[in-house]
């Protein structure tokens, strides 16, 4: 929190201390990058700018704004493309924020407004309307799912494999494939069930994992060792060591390559699927919204979630009827995203996400 102020006031005392021309052009090549991914030259800035300067006038200001590190020459050629740097301040100082358009509001309760009961298939489709909305691959972080517990089985399918079945109070019925200790047997796996269901009702995954430790260890004369070891296998299976089971869905990868042929921006694109296919550091995710409510946005190396460097994110929490933060929507492209528009539709996506999962209760 500290270092995203301290990066603002540097931002705004940098803005403060430029002339209006210096201002403009700066703003006009960083509309101008983000609006065709190219560099900006001096002779085009000559045509748009709101007062009438040559372009080797302009060309000195382009100097000045690269000496101070917020363009920079990618090329031998006079266009300039903003920097991670001039791009953060552009965002925190000049970007306007559009509102959102009716058509995108519309495709958007389109299709959360399909088959509700579900949130899986509810997030899924979110995924799928913010890709094709903003042209980006979308992430979304389904919630973890912490009803009441109401009954737990393990079924045996292969010497090697178990099937742990989770029934909510709510209903909601969850089935999970996992690799069982060697040796289990049929009554091992009664026993474990039993075992599991005397504790269990009434009590959340993530509310067992103090009660199933102390009790194993206290009763472990009266249930079999294998049965015990079943029982923290198969609860694994929902737990992880910080007791998250969220789950990130990816949408819209294919979107990210398009208009990408050069083979430096190809690399750096198979970098972020591979980000994207390990689901690394998914809780990372969530925290990155924590400091309150909003859109925010992330570029570059900014951007902690994933190891690739020329990307940005731009995310929004949702919450529930609690207000409390129970996942994220997000889109993921280049530096060259359109904020402007995405941002009013990232927000009102996850509005009328945590509305609607506030109102299934």
């Amino acid at each position: 929190m500290q270092e995203n102020a301290s990066r603002k006031m540097e931002g705004s005392k940098i803005l403060a201390e430029l002339n209006d021309r210096s201002r403009e052009v700066f703003r006009r090549v960083v509309e101008g990058y983000l609006s065709t991914g190219d560099p900006v030259g001096s002779r085009s800035l000559t045509r748009t700018m709101s007062e009438k300067v040559s372009a080797a006038t302009i060309r000195n200001v382009m100097q000045d704004l690269e000496y101070l590190g917020l363009l920079d020459s990618p090329h031998v050629s006079a266009g300039r493309v903003p920097t991670q740097r001039g791009l953060r301040m552009f965002v925190d100082g000049l970007l306007e924020v559009g509102t959102l358009t009716e058509d995108d509001r519309e495709k958007i309760d389109a299709t959360l407004g399909v088959n509700q009961r579900d949130v899986g298939s509810m997030l899924d489709r979110v995924g799928s309307a913010l890709s094709g909305l903003t042209h980006g691959a979308s992430l979304v972080l389904a919630p973890k799912h912490e009803a009441p517990i109401r009954h737990i089985e393990f079924v045996s399918l292969a010497p090697d494999r178990a099937l742990v079945v989770l029934v909510m109070a709510d209903g909601h019925v969850e089935n999970r494939v996992f690799a069982p200790p060697a040796g289990m047997t049929p009554s091992a796996m009664r026993e474990a069930a039993n075992f599991v269901n005397s504790l269990a009702e009434g009590r959340t995954i993530s509310d067992l994992r103090t009660s199933f430790t102390h009790e194993i260890n206290a009763r472990r004369r009266e249930i079999d060792a294998l049965a015990a070891d079943l029982v923290e296998s198969g609860l694994a299976v929902w737990e992880d060591k910080d007791g998250h089971h969220e789950r990130l869905i990816v949408r819209g990868r294919a979107n990210l390559l398009e208009g990408a042929p050069e083979a430096e921006e190809l690399d750096r694109i198979r970098s972020l699927f591979d980000d994207l296919e390990r689901k690394r550091d998914i809780a990372e995710f969530l925290e990155l919204t924590e400091e309150g409510e909003g859109v925010r946005i992330f570029i570059g190396s900014e951007n902690k979630l994933f190891s690739l460097s020329g990307s940005s994110l731009v995310v929004s929490p949702y919450m529930n009827a609690d207000r409390k933060i129970i996942g994220a929507v997000g889109v993921i492209g280049p530096t060259r995203l359109n904020y402007g528009r995405i941002v009013p539709i990232v927000d009102y996506t996850a509005q009328l996400v945590g509305k609607l999962i506030s109102d299934r209760g």
